[in-house]
């Protein structure tokens, strides 16, 4: 089995360490042919409003979403692939690209800006110990949708989720010697 990350902005190379310490093949991805041979993608933080025009430049927004709804790919998003995977950015322009796949409403940079990052323990559901998230400039979920499941929270709001395929965190887990997450992401993945 194959695993991408999103190579257009990002800790790319973090995300591929981590996958490959979960034992599987980690390739980066730029290009529908690059796209077509993965069963999970990663998208990594970065700039979301930049990322979401390079994958529309790059031609993968389409595939993306067919694939994730038809439930051939699984996505994992942080932080602002979080954003991106939303259904709607409360405070994003009007032209704010995004690939709208999961039933969430995203606030971008909910914490502050790159001054107020930070670290936390956080427990997770599902995760016998609270790991350590780390936060840069994220985002939080306002709102999810009855078919969401709520990972994580803290008093700002919703910092992780699920839907069916798709994984999203507000913080940056390939930042920790952690692979919790990313063998969560793999688990979603074989069972597509």
């Amino acid at each position: 089995m194959k695993i991408g990350v999103l190579s257009i902005q990002g800790a790319v190379s973090e995300h591929l360490k981590h996958l490959e310490l979960c034992r599987v093949e980690a390739v980066p991805v730029k290009t529908i042919e690059n796209l077509s041979e993965v069963s999970g993608l990663i998208i990594p933080g970065g700039e979301s409003t930049t990322i979401g025009k390079l994958i529309e430049v790059y031609g993968l927004d389409g595939p993306i979403k067919e694939r994730a709804r038809n439930g051939t790919l699984a996505v994992f998003g942080t932080c602002a692939g979080m954003a991106l995977m939303a259904r709607d950015v409360a405070d994003g322009s009007t032209d704010q690209p995004k690939l709208g796949l999961m039933n969430t409403i995203v606030k971008r940079n909910a914490f502050g800006r790159q001054k107020e990052s930070f670290e936390t323990g956080l427990d997770f559901k599902g995760l016998e110990h609270p790991l350590v998230a780390v936060f840069i400039r994220a985002p939080i979920i306002l709102e999810a949708g009855d078919n969401v499941e709520i990972l994580a929270s803290l008093p700002e709001g919703i910092v992780a989720a699920r839907q069916a395929n798709l994984l999203a965190t507000s913080f940056h887990p390939e930042l920790t010697g952690d692979q919790r997450l990313h063998q969560l992401f793999v688990d979603i993945c074989k069972a597509l």
